[in-house]
């Protein structure tokens, strides 16, 4: 399979958060891009930096190299590859499909047998770094799939990730996201119950995640979920119910590779708990919110 790099084409489809910044940084790289969303008004700054819109994802993968999505679950992947309009209706054979969205296993692997029979070739690559990630074009790439096909956008995912790691066949990068996101909600309801501990014997919560931040519990989640919290900082960011999103995904993985898995259960029904508290909409770290409220220790 041929190379794909700049000056090619490559379409993108989903013009969130995540996807108008990696779609950016494609064509900084030097991509021709094309962009469609379900609102167009989303595109409005890619579309005068040059960028040409599409109405439809098939009318976007015409004449793409390759084509790029991001969007929220599994039917709305579903609906943008194989829907009315869809991409299997514009991609040309030898077409390269990147999915970033965070999606079932099961289901991407069934995507990928379905594209390859039109000769279209699928990776799923859902994404770790956030927002500001995919501004600065740092992100953690997880892909699954050929991989000639992915050898042949390497350029593609230069242009938007730092760490891009090739795991296995079509469902891979699926699973190892599932393990991302539960490592980050399980470190998350234990940093939370230390604190919460920690304000209920007298200490102050601050001065103990310092004092944790130079020992052997140093992570991710104490820096940056833990100060949130602290700060009072609940605008996201990650929303929760995505991240209840992915927690059932996780749930799911586990169940069809015959997990023995109590962790991934109680962190997925704490997140579950947290949305149903009306806390869905506010970041993942109003999981602290919760845990402090369940301890008697809410302010």
């Amino acid at each position: 399979m041929d190379r794909i790099a700049p000056p090619a084409r490559v379409a993108f489809i989903g013009m969130g958060v995540m996807g108008a910044a990696m779609a950016a940084n494609i064509a900084k790289a030097g991509f021709a891009l094309t962009v469609s969303s379900r609102t167009r008004d989303k595109a409005a700054a890619l579309e005068a930096a040059g960028a040409a819109w599409a109405a439809t994802p098939a009318e976007a993968a015409r004449g793409a190299a390759c084509v790029a999505l991001c969007v929220p679950d599994t039917p709305d992947v579903e609906a943008v590859l194989f829907g009315p309009g869809g991409i299997a209706e514009g991609a040309a054979p030898g077409t390269v499909v990147i999915d970033f969205s965070t999606i079932a296993a099961a289901a991407t692997a069934d995507f990928a047998k379905r594209l390859a029979a039109k000769g279209v070739a699928l990776l799923d690559s859902p994404v770790s770094g956030g927002p500001q990630g995919a501004i600065d074009g740092v992100l953690t790439c997880m892909v699954g799939g050929d991989a000639a096909a992915f050898a042949a956008v390497e350029a593609v995912f230069a242009a938007v990730g730092k760490t891009v790691r090739h795991l296995g066949p079509a469902g891979a990068g699926q699973v190892c996201k599932a393990g991302n996101q539960l490592i980050i909600t399980a470190t998350m309801q234990a940093v939370f119950e230390a604190l919460v501990m920690g304000k209920k014997a007298g200490l102050d919560p601050a001065a103990m995640r310092e004092a944790l931040l130079g020992g052997s519990a140093k992570s991710f989640v104490l820096e940056n979920h833990a100060k949130r919290w602290l700060d009072g900082k609940t605008a996201p960011g990650f929303r929760a119910e995505l991240m209840r999103k992915d927690m059932r995904l996780a749930i799911g993985a586990a169940r069809d590779h015959g997990m023995h898995a109590p962790v991934t259960a109680a962190a997925a029904q704490m997140m579950e708990a947290l949305c149903n508290s009306g806390r869905g909409g506010l970041d993942v770290a109003a999981l602290g919110l919760l845990v402090a409220e369940l301890s008697g220790a809410a302010e």
